[in-house]
Order: C-alpha cells, then sequence, then structure tokens
C-alpha cells in the first residue's frame, strides 16, 4: 500500500475492543485492496481531501465532513482511493471481533485472522510463495 501512511491511534490508548487509525493517503495511493469483512464493522470519516469511494455500487466521491460505513457481513466491500493531487486524510475505525475473515472480489486473495494475525491465501485456500 504505497502512499498510505497510518498512525494507529486506539494502539496507543489501549483501546482492545475497537480500533482507530488516523490514515494518510498521497496522490495515487489507495487505502486498501477492495475487501468485505464478515466479522468487523469499518467506519471511515474524510477530514482532509476528497478521496473517491469503490464499492459494490460503484465509486462516490467523498468530502471532508463525508463518512461511510460497512457493517460486517454484509458483502459490501469497498476501498479508497486518492485520485487527487492533494493528501486525503480520514480517521477509520473498526471493531476487533475475533475469528474474521475478508473477501476480495476483485482480487484472488482472501484472509483470515487465526489466532490474532491475519493469514492471506489464494481464494482457493494455497497459501503465497
Amino acid at each position: 500500500m504505497t502512499g498510505r501512511e497510518k498512525c494507529p491511534l486506539g494502539d496507543f490508548f489501549g483501546l482492545n475492543n475497537f480500533g482507530v487509525n488516523l490514515t494518510r493517503l498521497t496522490p495515487g495511493a489507495i487505502s486498501a485492496l477492495r475487501h468485505a469483512h464478515t466479522k468487523q464493522d469499518e467506519f471511515v470519516y474524510i477530514l482532509q481531501g476528497c478521496p473517491t469511494l469503490h464499492t459494490n455500487d460503484g465509486a462516490t466521491r467523498l468530502e471532508p465532513g463525508m463518512c461511510a460505513g460497512f457493517p460486517a457481513g454484509a458483502g459490501n466491500a469497498a476501498n479508497l482511493s486518492n485520485d487527487t493531487d492533494s493528501d486525503v486524510l480520514y480517521l477509520e475505525i473498526g471493531d476487533r471481533m475475533a475469528g474474521d475473515s475478508a473477501n476480495y472480489p476483485d482480487d484472488d486473495l482472501q484472509a483470515v485472522q487465526v489466532a490474532g494475525e491475519w493469514l492471506f491465501t489464494h481464494k482457493d485456500g494455497t497459501p503465497y510463495e
């Protein structure tokens, strides 16, 4: 995720039930590969810049003060891209539900949380070498 900088604010305060990241996307960067979680809710709040939100429904331009939420298990895969010449700054908030997994509909990738760590494999379950 070249061009993405995360500052884990929730970790700084010892939060265990949910995470809060202050995230910066430089021009041309993306937040993550487009994905949907099975057990973790996600929420973003735009502080600066105008990222594009990509979901199953298409692309939506966001502005400072706008937000988006993604309920666990809904299957609405999402990410943000910075298609502008200025940095984007936003808060991302998500719970830390154990046993989560994530689906990446645009890529040959799946993720499963095992003992608090993410295991990434091909969609057929074979590991990446």
